[in-house]
């Protein structure tokens, strides 16, 4: 089974770039792109998950490097990013769209490509499309328990959620860190991401994750040809330093497990469904 989809290279990388280390989840990959494409004409208009208060999330156009910064780092859940692609381009007139999404969300961006019904005028705008990597998300009132609940800590004093080494981590404001194991927040997942088999945004130009690389670097493969000259340009740039993934620990080796791992308990589930007669992925 193919863990990853079709890729050029992958490789470990973090951001130059002071503001964006400063407020970044980790390597700060996606910020950092989005600043280069509207500092470079390559992007008019981007697509981000911006912080509505107490990691709420609400889809927004950025435009400037100031509005991508204040929406940088990991929201944790629900964000309907695409809803305002025809804004972007109706409102905003935009005509260079970046986008970052979820695997399902990346998925949806290439369909919308190829089969533009309700979206016409807009695949040709679509300029760079950013996957993160994602074994599942939570609706809002399901990340507010997880955190309150089973954590202790109101999410208005909560810094910074993360997932990694098994926990769901959250920092405080007082700067106190408190965790549970990640089984106990699988309750509380969104249920169509259990028939889900896309972890690491295979249809991304870029897809990144933290997931492989040490603490303050993101894991990035770079997908098309597209995505590769984008990347490139940002390197020689100094927009990013980058190490060979065969360089740094863990590694590749736990992004793949953790890749097989989705698709092969989700399509257990997918089949679980069929014999329901429930509904499965196309």
């Amino acid at each position: 089974m193919d863990p990853f989809g079709t890729y050029k290279k992958v490789v470990s990388a973090r951001s130059t770039l002071k503001e964006v280390l400063k407020t970044c989840q980790d390597g700060g990959i996606v910020s950092t792109a989005f600043i280069y494409g509207l500092e470079n004409n390559i992007l008019d208009g981007v697509i981000v998950a911006d912080n509505a208060g107490e990691f709420k999330a609400i889809p927004k156009v950025a435009t400037t490097p100031e509005e991508v910064l204040e929406a940088a780092g990991t929201k944790y859940t629900v964000c309907p990013n695409i809803s305002v692609l025809k804004s972007a381009v109706r409102e905003y007139g935009c005509e260079k769209i970046g986008v970052v999404g979820t695997p399902c969300q990346v998925r949806a961006v290439r369909k919308l490509i190829k089969y533009p019904i309700g979206f016409r005028h807009i695949p040709d705008k679509i300029s760079l499309i950013i996957g993160i990597f994602c074994m599942e998300n939570f609706p809002y009132n399901g990340l507010k328990l997880i955190v309150e609940e089973h954590c202790g800590v109101k999410m208005e004093d909560v810094v910074k959620l993360d997932i990694g080494k098994g926990k769901f981590w959250v920092y405080t404001k007082w700067g106190e860190t408190k965790a549970i194991k990640l089984k106990e927040t699988h309750p509380y997942e969104q249920v169509a991401c259990h028939v889900c088999t896309d972890y690491t945004a295979e249809l991304a130009d870029i897809s990144t994750g933290s997931v492989g690389s040490p603490d303050g670097w993101s894991t990035v493969f770079i997908r098309t040809a597209k995505g590769e000259e984008i990347f490139n340009k940002m390197v020689e740039d100094g927009y990013l330093e980058v190490k060979p993934i065969e360089e740094v620990k863990p590694g590749l080796g736990l992004v793949k497990k953790l890749a097989l791992t989705k698709k092969e308990k989700n399509l257990k589930e997918i089949e679980h469904r069929k014999e329901l007669g429930l509904s499965v992925p196309y």
